[in-house]
């Protein structure tokens, strides 16, 4: 069996030991031939609270581990710049 990965950006890591990776894939409309961009949105379990908003990770499907997860970061594939001014 081969299981589903997907490469996207973490949008939120407000939850603990959660994070929301938003998903987005570009295709070409079957009518009118416009490119068309959607977006979805993953909730994948980060067992350290390692990922920060804007970093790219590679997500794979695994079992459900709550209501709502059934995704796992499987790695952060470059983090986002920090800004170190407050």
């Amino acid at each position: 069996m081969i299981d589903k990965t997907y490469t996207g950006k973490v949008v939120s890591n407000k939850m603990d030991k959660t994070v929301v990776v938003a998903i987005t894939r570009q295709f070409q409309h079957p009518v009118y031939k416009k490119t068309v961009k959607k977006v979805a949105k993953f909730k994948a379990h980060d067992e350290n609270n390692e990922c920060r908003v804007g970093d790219a990770v590679k997500i794979i499907e695994t079992r459900p581990v709550s209501k709502d997860k059934r995704w796992l970061v499987l790695e952060i594939l470059n983090k986002a710049a920090r800004s170190s001014a407050k």
